[in-house]
């Protein structure tokens, strides 16, 4: 599926940009609970067309509505989800907001999953990549093997905020083992600016340098410290490792809401002494 945004689609936006082009002029936000009560990301309406505001201001034309699905306190099923997209666009476009709303979700990994994809609402529109959020507290030992099948059925799936998984921060060479067997992941902008305190902000930054994250999105709630800085990131991004990596991110998130194929960075293992934080 291509996206389209005022006639044109993204990739006629990407062909636009000359190597010189500075980035955010058009950011597409792959995680975003801006959808109103329907999870823990806005109480109301109101809130949630001043989180769009906030968007826009931050340098965001796209968003991918991403409601917690299938976890302890959330299902949120397609269909449903779907509406409330639809009732939200109409309400920023009657506020003439400059924001394309699209139906997501942050999909929990569970080991039925596989039996649970006809209510599962993929990245690009379709199931070729979804969003996946592990347990916060560990990886389950059936990960693998859910990754497995979903890559069997032509699912990339995309672990979201991996960072602040206590597993993987513990033994960060978890994540790399997970991205060797085929997974995509998504580090949360707000991690990587120090939100989440200095340990997460220097996991994150680790994920980056040893290219185990293709993507940055901003994970956005109505909470203190969870709004968006995703064009903060990515000038930090563009500050610590170049233009070139920060430019990557950005046309990575363009193209997995289009549904293609991603450039992948290079990744490697973690030497254990570089990812040892004293209490």
């Amino acid at each position: 599926m291509m996206l389209k945004m005022e006639g044109m689609g993204l990739m006629a936006i990407m062909e636009k940009k000359s190597s010189s082009d500075l980035l955010l002029d058009k950011l597409v936000d792959l995680h975003c609970h801006i959808l109103p009560e329907i999870d823990d990301g806005s109480p109301n309406m109101e809130v949630s067309v001043e989180l769009a505001r906030k968007a826009v201001a931050n340098g965001v034309t796209h968003i991918l509505a991403t409601p917690h699905h299938l976890d302890r306190n959330y299902i949120n099923h397609a269909s449903d989800v779907i509406k409330k997209t639809e009732l939200f666009q109409n309400r920023i476009d009657s506020e003439k907001i400059p924001l394309k709303i699209f139906p997501g979700q942050e999909v929990h990994l569970r080991g039925d999953l596989i039996y649970k994809l006809d209510d599962i609402l993929g990245v690009d529109g379709g199931k070729k990549y979804i969003l996946l959020e592990f347990p916060h507290v560990g990886v389950p030992n059936y990960s693998k093997k859910i990754i497995f099948e979903l890559l069997k059925r032509g699912v990339t799936p995309i672990i979201v905020h991996p960072e602040r998984n206590r597993e993987i921060q513990k033994n960060i060479n978890i994540l790399f083992d997970l991205i060797s067997s085929g997974a995509l992941a998504q580090v949360t902008a707000t991690s990587y600016m120090g939100g989440f305190g200095e340990k997460v902000s220097s996991i994150s930054k680790k994920m980056i340098e040893h290219g185990l994250v293709q993507v940055v999105a901003s994970d956005a709630h109505a909470l203190d410290g969870r709004e968006f800085v995703l064009g903060e990131a990515l000038r930090k991004i563009s500050k610590d490792f170049g233009i070139e990596k920060a430019r990557k991110f950005e046309l990575n998130a363009e193209r997995l809401i289009n549904g293609q194929i991603i450039d992948p960075f290079n990744y490697t293992s973690i030497k254990k002494h570089l990812f040892f934080f004293r209490r």
